[in-house]
Order: structure tokens, then sequence, then C-alpha cells
């Protein structure tokens, strides 16, 4: 018999960034703006991603080193509101196994002249394979990056 186990955990990050709501919202949005910041680290290699940004609409993204695991995510959207919110369900994968499920909304208000961004997860971590706060790290550090595309210089 396989020990079978589920987390249920949900983390809010919060980030302002200096750039318009329609600035930010376009980096999730637009496939080649959002290549800039969601992938693996660098020594992943490149990445395997598709991407159909509409209500109902898919995303997959696999990469991972040399030799494996192959990371997936594989999302759809569920909600979108031009310049204020997406609302997106996807599960994570590490090779053929499913190591989570999550829900995930993004709210974009406008701040003196930036974006306020506030991202929750809601997520069903499966049998151990991942944990919360490694999940949560890994998203600050994919908001590092899209606030690093935002820059002036990008």
């Amino acid at each position: 018999m396989s020990n079978r186990s589920v987390t249920h955990s949900t983390f809010v990050i919060e980030r302002r960034f200096d750039a318009s709501p329609a600035r930010v919202f376009n980096a999730f949005a637009d496939p080649q703006a959002k290549a800039r910041w969601f992938s693996g680290p660098p020594e992943w290699g490149p990445d395997i991603s598709e991407m159909d940004f509409r209500v109902g609409g898919r995303e997959t993204n696999r990469g991972g080193a040399p030799g494996g695991p192959v990371h997936s995510f594989d999302a759809t959207y569920q909600d979108i509101v031009p310049n204020e919110r997406i609302v997106f369900t996807y599960d994570m994968h590490l090779d053929d196994v499913r190591i989570s499920v999550s829900l995930t909304t993004i709210e974009l208000t406008p701040d003196a002249g930036g974006t306020r961004l506030k991202f929750t997860e809601q997520g069903a971590f499966l049998d151990a394979f991942d944990k919360p706060a490694l999940r949560e790290e890994g998203t600050k550090g994919l908001l590092d990056a899209l606030e690093a595309s935002l820059k002036p210089d990008h």
C-alpha cells in the first residue's frame, strides 16, 4: 500500500511595481513578455512553453535540469478581467508524478502611478513531493523576475 497524503495551504504575496496595471497585466498575458520572466533557472536550458491567454485557454510550461526530472506546469484560465484580475487553476508534475493542484488569483490595482499586485494561491500539495513553503519561495522568485522584466531597460 502506498503512503498517500495531501497538505492544504494558502499563501498571499503582495508587491508594488513601478509600472501601470496595463503593463503588469501584459507581462502575464503576452507570451513573449511572460517568457522573459516565467521560466526555470538558466542552467535548465530552454523551456517548452505554450500559451492561449483567454478564459478556458491553457498554458503549459515544461523544463528541468539536464538529466531530469522534468518540471511541468499545466494551467487553465478560469477568469480574466483585463488590467485587473487573472484567475487560473494549475497542476505541477515532476516527470509523470502530479505533485500539486492549485487555484491562483492575481489582482492588480492602481497605486500612486504604479501597480499593487496581490497574488493568492490555494494549493493541495500531494504525497509530500512538494511543500507549501517551497512553492511560496519559488513564487517570490518569479515575482522578483517579473519586477526585473518591468524595468525600463527591458
